[in-house]
């Protein structure tokens, strides 16, 4: 299928394809065998698995050295920095010059490119999005040019703040995302990134770098996910390969961490749920404003995440030396497999065709038949559309499999922090959390 130049088609609505008619097995079959497969890696677990393996920060084989001093280089970070400021110079100018057309490619870009693309490309690439920043890019420039240090605020970070400033800046983009009715608008774009820009770069010059790592939500989503791709450093700052699972017992536990994890589910999940029939229904019938309701409902679902996961591991049993109310962000990474497979079952089909529909925008930004950049005329593959019981397959082992990495990330902490007695029942709690979370996420993508 062609598309003309200028006609290419906005962004839809939908973000998957398949529906729990197109299992291969009834959806309450498919949900129960998810459960079920989850509890049976638990007591396998348990058996086979009685002492930590992912608990040296450490582990990992070094990169061979000339592509360690290659990849640490100050050429290809600097490579990789104008590769992201031209992107976003380019974009940029669609931005402020483009039209107020569902096919501008800023649009695209900011729900689909970035918001969806970050996952692959953060487990394939690391740290993908800190390395081509283009705040982190104009901050240099802008210390550099003043004689400032970049690493440097005026002030040091609190680290009560921990990552709670990302936290929020997550939630400013689900919300404009999934609740905001003219998030669709240019201009409404224009605002969001202008506040972003604004925000990070005062508080660049008030914390330095700091504040980037802690603030930037994007670049916390992507070292979060980072966690889960097999590149690595040791303490001493060596490049290393290593198992995804031995990266993520890295995260450290800072502030704000599980509130992170929880906005990136909880919105997830509130997506999934708000597309439903019993949703709609439900809003038709009250006489409020949706735009209202729909922020409750998310604050709601983000909410219940957070506390459900945090009381669930503060009923573990630890060693005296464990603070209890440090077990949640102790545990956070456990999250992080399942935010990745519950984002994969969400937005699969969505990231691939309007993935390549944003691609062939690229060419005209200004929507007046342009081809700049030679993928105007490149056609759209809509194979998985076209195959919906691949679609809905793939959704339950994504959902089904981030789970069960979840646990086994949890178990391997556990064992760690649980006194022998209690390594088995002190992990009850977060078994339950995990199987209802399980459950609740095949049921909204297949059930509601």
């Amino acid at each position: 299928m062609s598309f003309a130049p200028g006609l290419i088609g906005p962004l839809v609505p939908m973000h998957g394809l398949g529906t729990a008619q197109d299992l291969p097995v009834p959806a309450p079959i498919a949900i129960g065998g998810g459960t079920a497969a989850l509890v049976v890696s638990f007591v396998v677990l348990i058996l086979a698995w009685r002492r930590p393996r992912y608990d040296d920060p450490d582990a990992g084989r070094a990169l061979p050295r000339l592509l360690a001093r290659l990849l640490d280089s100050t050429g290809y970070r600097t490579l990789l920095r104008v590769l992201g400021l031209l992107f976003t110079g380019y974009l940029t100018w669609a931005l402020v010059a483009g039209p107020d057309l569902v096919t501008n490619p800023v649009l695209g870009t900011f729900y689909v490119i970035l918001w969806v693309g970050i996952v692959p490309a953060s487990l394939l690439f690391g740290r993908f999005f800190r390395a081509i920043s283009p705040v982190r890019t104009l901050n240099l420039i802008l210390t550099r040019l003043t004689g400032a240090d970049p690493d440097k605020g005026l002030y040091a970070y609190p680290e009560r703040l921990g990552y709670w400033p990302a936290a929020a800046g997550l939630f400013a983009f689900v919300w404009q995302e999934l609740v905001n009715p003219h998030g669709t608008e240019l201009g409404q774009v224009r605002i969001w990134l202008a506040l972003y820009l604004v925000i990070l770069l005062v508080g660049s010059a008030l914390y330095g770098e700091t504040w980037l790592s802690r603030a930037d939500p994007f670049e916390v989503y992507s070292d979060l996910l980072a966690k889960l791709s097999p590149w690595g450093r040791r303490t001493d700052g060596t490049l290393v390969v290593r198992s995804p699972l031995a990266n993520l017992s890295t995260l450290k536990p800072k502030p704000g961490i599980v509130a992170v994890v929880a906005v990136l589910f909880g919105s997830t999940a509130f997506d999934s749920y708000k597309d439903s029939v019993r949703w709609g229904s439900f809003v038709n019938k009250l006489d409020v404003n949706v735009e209202g309701l729909n922020t409750v409902a998310l604050v709601v679902f983000c909410a219940v995440i957070g506390i459900s996961f945090a009381v669930a591991t503060m009923t573990t049993a630890t060693e005296a030396s464990t603070v209890r109310k440090e077990l949640p962000l102790l545990f956070a990474h456990s999250v992080v497999p399942i935010i990745v497979g519950y984002m994969t079952a969400h937005y699969l089909s969505y990231f691939i065709e309007q993935g390549q529909v944003t691609i062939l925008q690229y060419s005209d930004p200004m929507a007046n038949g342009s081809n700049l950049l030679g993928t105007a005329n490149w056609t759209v593959n809509y194979w998985i559309q076209y195959h919906p019981t691949f679609l809905a397959s793939s959704k339950v082992v994504a959902v089904v499999a981030g789970h069960i990495v979840g646990v086994v990330a949890a178990h391997d902490r556990a064992l760690r922090l649980l006194p022998k007695k209690h390594q088995i029942t002190g992990q009850l709690g977060l078994l339950v959390i995990m199987v209802c979370y399980t459950a609740t996420g095949l049921y909204l993508l297949f059930g509601s």
